[in-house]
């Protein structure tokens, strides 16, 4: 019987990575696509990149599939010979990461969504193919240079803290579905004039650009490939970049380096800084920036609570998970009310 789930230790897996010296290649990759059988398609798409020892997150559902995964050096011909054996998937653009040292996932995880990017959207009401027009980093930079320009990062307030593109409008939501509600209001009465709008790798402005020309919006246009296929032409035609500071990611990396400049600052202290991390202790798990001053002091941790829960034994803390009596209410990624330079929800960025 085929293997269909990872059965490792996470742990485990994640100790093994981490200790590899294995050269691994991170990509992603999405593609708008009637689906009639997702089951069927995760499963084989994991016995195939099982067996090809690929490792990553990936969602599949009758509207497409969004992949963010690593792939061993050795085996990456062949995954790409066996992704053009799926008719839909044939010559696909694969996004490489920019600053990679293969150790941004430790394990596979395919999983069915009822949408690739949750959006909130009704895909009943408008047609997802019927998106703004693709802009290569030299057409971004001509267009962006244009006073009428509108631009806008489609992406939540914790990846525009660390970079975003200059000029940009950076709204200060915590979910997509949010930021669609927040960009078409705040476009109102400008129907006619260029928008333009950039976000990862490309997924989240495939959906909104769709969405807004269906409002009524008829310059729309969005960066090809996000911001990671921007990084990538701009170095090999030589051309100048307008994106400053980091691009955050979803995986272990939390983030790859397209300028030099740090534009954040630690959420505890407020010195410079723009490195993403998740609270070491486990029950709050809190994503946030932190300075290695602050990350010594109190222990990796988002609060002195947290570092001191992180002392507990094993025992004291399934205890604590068990009678649920560790709860903090008010957080979100990014913010949380006793981080006191971090971006709070009434502030736009």
């Amino acid at each position: 019987m085929q293997k269909l789930h990872n059965t490792e230790d996470g742990r485990v897996l994640r100790k093994q990575m981490l200790e590899s010296d294995e050269r691994r290649i991170t990509i992603s990759f999405y593609k708008y696509w009637n689906i009639p059988n997702p089951d069927f398609f995760r499963n084989y798409l994991f016995v195939h990149w099982d067996d090809l020892e690929v490792k990553g997150r990936t969602y599949v559902s009758s509207e497409g599939i969004n992949a963010q995964i690593v792939v061993p050096n050795k085996n990456f011909e062949a995954f790409k010979e066996d992704l053009d054996q799926i008719s839909f998937l044939e010559g696909i653009r694969l996004n490489i990461a920019i600053e990679d040292d293969g150790k941004s996932f430790f394990k596979l995880k395919v999983k069915v969504r009822d949408k690739i990017v949750a959006d909130g959207l009704n895909d009943d009401t408008f047609d997802v193919t019927k998106c703004g027009k693709h802009l290569k980093a030299e057409e971004f930079n001509e267009l962006t240079d244009k006073d009428d320009t509108i631009l806008i990062d489609m992406r939540n307030h914790y990846e525009s803290e660390v970079g975003h593109f200059e000029g940009a409008i950076c709204p200060n939501v915590d979910t997509f579905r949010e930021e669609i509600d927040f960009v078409e209001d705040m476009l109102q009465g400008k129907e006619d004039q260029n928008i333009v709008m950039y976000c990862t790798g490309g997924i989240r402005c495939e959906k909104a650009s769709a969405y807004l020309k269906h409002r009524g919006f008829e310059n729309v246009h969005q960066l090809e490939g996000g911001i990671i296929e921007y990084a990538r032409q701009t170095q090999k035609q030589d051309l100048p970049s307008k994106f400053v500071g980091k691009n955050f990611v979803f995986d272990e990396r939390l983030g790859e380096r397209i300028s030099e400049e740090i534009i954040a600052k630690c959420h505890q202290c407020g010195e410079p800084c723009d490195d993403h991390t998740n609270c070491a202790n486990d029950m709050c798990h809190l994503l946030f920036i932190q300075c290695k001053s602050c990350a010594e002091k109190l222990e990796a941790c988002c609060s002195i609570e947290c570092a001191e829960v992180t002392l507990l034994s094993e025992e004291k803390k399934m205890a604590m998970r068990k009678g649920g009596n560790y709860t903090q209410t008010d957080f979100h990624k990014g913010r949380s009310s006793h981080l006191p330079f971090a971006p709070q929800k009434d502030k736009l960025s």
